[in-house]
C-alpha cells in the first residue's frame, strides 16, 4: 500500500505502490492520489512540489518557480503570511490545498483531460486571480498531472503535449549580465541578454551563448569590476551607466570569437514596471527621470548603436499608450515583448494586440496558474502573428517543465538565465537531450524564423 498522505503536513508524503496496485489496466490514466509538500527554490524561499500517481503506476511531479519583480496582475501565489516561517513566506496554505481539496476534486478523473482537469480545478477557486488556492497550487497539479499523462504513454513531454509536430529548438535568450531587482548595486535595468540567433543547432547556440558568458567574466575582470552573479547567474557588476552594460556585452562576444549582429545578438529586460514613478520613469543610477516617449527615444538610440534585437517590459505594465507608441516607433525593427504587460493572460493580451501594443508575450506558467490558459496565450499569440517567449523565473527548481514546453509549442525562443547555477543549465540541458532524441533529421534550431514578427530578422532566416 502507500504510505497515506498527511493533510496539510510540512512535509507532505511521497507516494509510493506495491507491485499488485499497479496490474489494473483498465484504468491506467485515472488519477489515483495526488501528495503535495513544501521545498527550496534557488532563492532559499519556499515553494510546491506536486506529486500526481496513477492507476496504471505512472507518475508525474513538478515544482513550481517564483518571481523576483512580478506583475500586479499577475494570479496569486499564496504564501502563508506567518512571519516566524520564512519570514512569512512559507506555502504550507497551499500544499494542504493541494491535498486537503484539490485532491479530493480530481482523484478518479482522466488525467489525459487536461483541459478539464484545470477547468475544475479553477472552478474549485472560484477567483478570478486564484487568489483562494493559490496559483502555485493549482499549478504544480497541473503540471504534474501533465507529466504522469506523458508517463502512462511512454511519451516524453514534449511529445505528449505537442505530437509529432513538435521538433523546434529555441533560441536561448541568456541573461548574463544582471541588475534591477535581480542584482545589488549594478544597472537600473533588470536582464542584459545574448542571443545566438546566428547558430546552426541547438547544441552549437548553446556552445556560443556559455563561451560569450566565459569571456563576458575576463571583460569584467580586466576591467577590475565585480565578477559576482545576480539571482539568474549573470555577472553583476557596478556599472556607470546602463549603456556600459550594453559596450560590455558587445566586447564579450568579440572576445569569443563571434560577430555581434551576425552570429550573436542582443536582448534585455528592462523591468520598466519597478522604475515607473508618478507617471515618469526613474534611472536613479544616472539620475534621469524620462517620460514614456523620452524612454521610447533611449532606446530607439540604442537600438541604432547595438545589434540589440529584443526588449522586453521596456515600459511599464499600465502604459498601454506608450506601448502602443513604442511598436508605432521601432516595431518592425525589433522585438518588444510583453511580461508585466500581460502576464501569460489572454485578456490582456486582447487588448494588446487591439491597441497594437508590444508584438511578443512571454510566457511564465506562474503568472497565470495553469498549462491549459498557458498554452491557450501562446496559440493566441501566434495567431496575432506575435512571437511567444518561454520563461523561467527568477526563483527557480530544477524543474525542466518550460524545455518540454518550448519545444512542443515551437515558441522558438526561450529564456532559462545564464549557462550557471544548476537549476538554469538543467534547462538547457534538457533541450540537449530533446535535440538528440529528436535526431538530426527532424530536430530544427529555430534560428532567425523566431523572429517572425521582425520582418528584417526573419528575412534572414533559412526556411
Amino acid at each position: 500500500m502507500r504510505d497515506a498522505p498527511s493533510p496539510g503536513s510540512p512535509g507532505g508524503t511521497r507516494i509510493t505502490r506495491t507491485k499488485e496496485m499497479a496490474i489494473n489496466t483498465n484504468d491506467i490514466t485515472t488519477i489515483e492520489a495526488v501528495t503535495a509538500r513544501e521545498i527550496l527554490d534557488s532563492r532559499g524561499n519556499p515553494t510546491v512540489e506536486v506529486e500526481v500517481l496513477l492507476m496504471g503506476g505512472a507518475h508525474g511531479s513538478a515544482a513550481v518557480p517564483s518571481g523576483a519583480s512580478t506583475g500586479a496582475h499577475e494570479a496569486v501565489e499564496l504564501r502563508d503570511g506567518d512571519k516566524k516561517r520564512y519570514g512569512g513566506k512559507g506555502v504550507l496554505k497551499a500544499v494542504a490545498n493541494v491535498q486537503d481539496i484539490i485532491s479530493d476534486a480530481i482523484v478518479g478523473l482522466d488525467a489525459t483531460d487536461q483541459a478539464t482537469l484545470d477547468e475544475v480545478m479553477i472552478a474549485l477557486d472560484g477567483t478570478p486571480n486564484k487568489g483562494k488556492l493559490g496559483a502555485n497550487a493549482i499549478l504544480g497539479v497541473s503540471l504534474a498531472v501533465a507529466k504522469a499523462a506523458a508517463a502512462a504513454q511512454y511519451q516524453p513531454l514534449y511529445r505528449y503535449l505537442g505530437g509529432v509536430s513538435a521538433r523546434t529548438l529555441p533560441v536561448p535568450m541568456m541573461n548574463i549580465l544582471n541588475g534591477g531587482k535581480h542584482a545589488d548595486n549594478s544597472t537600473d535595468f533588470q536582464e542584459y541578454m545574448v542571443l545566438p540567433a546566428g547558430a546552426s543547432s541547438f547544441r552549437e547556440a548553446l556552445r556560443m551563448g556559455a563561451e560569450v558568458y566565459q569571456a563576458l567574466k575576463k571583460v569584467l575582470h580586466d576591467k577590475k569590476l565585480n565578477t559576482n552573479v545576480g539571482d539568474e547567474g549573470g555577472f553583476a557588476p557596478s556599472l556607470k551607466t546602463n549603456r556600459e552594460a550594453l559596450d560590455v556585452l558587445v566586447a564579450a562576444i568579440e572576445t569569443a570569437g563571434y560577430r555581434p549582429g551576425v552570429d550573436i545578438f542582443l536582448g534585455m529586460d528592462a523591468a520598466a514596471t519597478e522604475l515607473f514613478e508618478n507617471g515618469k520613469y526613474s534611472l536613479a543610477r544616472e539620475g534621469r527621470t524620462l517620460t514614456s516617449k523620452e524612454m521610447i527615444d533611449l532606446y530607439e538610440g540604442w537600438i541604432n548603436d547595438y545589434p540589440l534585437i529584443s526588449i522586453e517590459d521596456g515600459l511599464a505594465e499600465d502604459d498601454w499608450e506608450g506601448w502602443s507608441l513604442f511598436r508605432q516607433r521601432v516595431g518592425s525593427r525589433i522585438q518588444l515583448v510583453g511580461d508585466d504587460l500581460f502576464v501569460t493572460n489572454t485578456q490582456r493580451l486582447i487588448r494588446g494586440i487591439k491597441e497594437q501594443s508590444a508584438n511578443s508575450i512571454l510566457v511564465k506558467l506562474n503568472q497565470i496558474g495553469s498549462l491549459t490558459e498557458t498554452m491557450d496565450a501562446i496559440e493566441m499569440a501566434k495567431r496575432a502573428q506575435f512571437t511567444a517567449v518561454i520563461s523561467h523565473r527568477s526563483g527557480e527548481t530544477e524543474d525542466t517543465t518550460i524545455a518540454d514546453l518550448a519545444v512542443a509549442t515551437n515558441a522558438g525562443q526561450i529564456k532559462t538565465g545564464a549557462p550557471s547555477r544548476s537549476e538554469r543549465v538543467a534547462k538547457y540541458n534538457r533541450l540537449l537531450v530533446i535535440e538528440d532524441e529528436l535526431g538530426a533529421e527532424t530536430a530544427r534550431y529555430a534560428g532567425f524564423s523566431a523572429f517572425y514578427n521582425v520582418p528584417g530578422l526573419y528575412a534572414k532566416a533559412e526556411l
